[in-house]
């Protein structure tokens, strides 16, 4: 060894590798550092978010250690966060001449593939890094994430299971799965394995979180609040678990209840825009419209791009009757999205309210073919027809109604009334024989609207054989 070669191996203190390594720069030196120091020092340059300099670490360690595939592996790592692709596959190649064992080779590759889209290669690469790896929960769940890419949500089900089974506490696994309930609409399936899960793992409050919104999406929410609420006793500062409790009792029309605890999200996060909008949509809901667009405004501020809330100001507006400042606030939310039947509905209700028939009608036009199931709609749609005197189109949007909604009998007994107005009786008839099979209840909706009706001898004998 000449003079200034120095021999630094392995030392308690990986900041003792780095100085001299940096040292040896400074003085254009030639160090010599075994491989622990060397992976070290890589590391080190990794966690300051240097890939360059840890590249340049992982080719200096390569020259003195040219038969340690670790080099290569950590140089393929690096290539990879620098989008150098062929390279990275190249040291791949090497290691794995070097050392064909080592599973990083083939969880890196399996990566690269999977960054591709080429998931027949992906899979082969980590079902050969399964066979070698120590610990394989994390191969695992890639092999999952690769099945979810390509649409096999079952496959994904059956390789998360397997990763929970050997890593419990694998938070990325638990909430894939869910994940994957979600897309197979098998939430009974999903409820039953969290159950399963938190009897050998109590204490998981992702599980709880999980099983929480399981029960939610079957519309079971007194226990999804009892789930929360296990989750937040884990994890006293879990945001997402008392925003889904808040989202809970806002469907059992707790509103009150449900503003305490969106608000104590932000105890534990900063406010953001979702949980202005939620607060603002409760107390719209308790009819406290000055607090409502206090909160909505501040959604606004903090999203501009959220509709829902630049909608609720115009709800806000609109329950006082300021119905041409609701409808500005109406078009903001339409802009940001256009397909939302809700927000045509309210500039509907608005324009007819200012009296602007012609601009409601084209916007409940809008709204029965976006979402033609919206029974309210048509009905509003066809009485603006009516007023005008226009019965043979609203006969016809009733008839489009009807043939979107075959089982609404609120829409028979609108079309018994239009067509009795018209003069057609005998379709009238046979149209209220329809009415009264689907509801017989319901028939004083043809008398709210023609009550001259009550008075006729034919039609109370035909709701009389129907209601008796």
């Amino acid at each position: 060894m000449e003079e200034d070669d120095f021999e630094y191996g392995f030392t308690e203190d990986p900041k003792f590798s780095v100085e001299r390594y940096e040292e040896m720069l400074r003085n254009h030196d030639q160090y010599f550092f075994d491989a622990s120091a060397f992976e070290n020092i890589i590391d080190y340059y990794i966690e300051k978010n240097d890939p360059a300099r840890a590249l340049q670490v992982a080719e200096y360690a390569r020259n003195q250690h040219p038969y340690a595939a670790v080099f290569l592996i950590k140089q393929a790592q690096l290539l990879v966060v620098t989008n150098r692709v062929s390279e990275a596959f190249a040291a791949l190649d090497k290691a794995a001449l070097l050392e064909a064992s080592d599973a990083d080779i083939y969880i890196i590759r399996g990566n690269l593939y999977e960054s591709m889209e080429r998931y027949t290669e992906a899979l082969e690469n980590y079902e050969k890094a399964l066979g070698m790896a120590e610990e394989t929960d994390d191969i695992l769940l890639h092999i999952a994430y690769v099945h979810q890419n390509m649409g096999d949500y079952q496959a994904a089900v059956k390789y998360l299971k397997q990763c929970l089974k050997q890593n419990m506490e694998n938070q990325d696994a638990l909430y894939e799965l869910a994940f994957c309930y979600d897309v197979l609409d098998n939430q009974e399936e999903s409820i039953q394995f969290y159950q399963q899960y938190i009897d050998t793992e109590p204490y998981s409050y992702a599980a709880w979180y999980n099983l929480g919104n399981a029960y939610t999406k079957m519309s079971l929410f007194e226990k999804a609040i009892d789930a929360y609420d296990y989750a937040i006793l884990i994890k006293d500062n879990f945001a997402s678990a008392y925003f889904n409790k808040g989202n809970a009792l806002v469907n059992l029309e707790k509103y009150a209840e449900a503003i305490e605890v969106y608000r104590q999200t932000f105890e534990y996060e900063p406010p953001n825009a979702d949980t202005y909008c939620a607060i603002g949509e409760c107390y719209e809901k308790l009819e406290q419209m000055d607090e409502a667009r206090s909160f909505y405004k501040k959604s606004v501020r903090m999203d501009s791009k959220l509709a829902d809330a630049w909608f609720g100001i115009g709800v806000t507006l609109d329950f006082e009757e300021r119905y041409f400042e609701a409808l500005h606030f109406y078009k903001k939310a339409l802009d940001l999205d256009a397909a939302n039947a809700d927000y045509w509905f309210a500039i509907a209700d608005a324009e007819y309210k200012l009296g602007h028939l012609d601009e409601a009608e084209k916007a409940y036009e809008k709204v029965s073919e976006l979402n033609p199931l919206d029974v309210d709609a048509w009905l509003d749609y066809s009485s603006i027809l009516y007023e005008q005197d226009r019965l043979v189109d609203a006969i016809e949007v009733m008839a489009q109604a009807i043939k979107n909604n075959p089982d609404a009998a609120e829409l028979y007994y609108r079309i018994v009334a239009y067509l009795f107005a018209k003069g057609d009786y005998n379709e009238a008839l046979t149209n209220l024989e329809q009415a009264l099979t689907a509801d017989p209840e319901k028939h004083y909706i043809l008398f709210d609207y023609l009550p001259q009706l009550q008075k006729n001898k034919v039609i109370l004998d035909i709701i009389n054989r129907y209601t008796k």
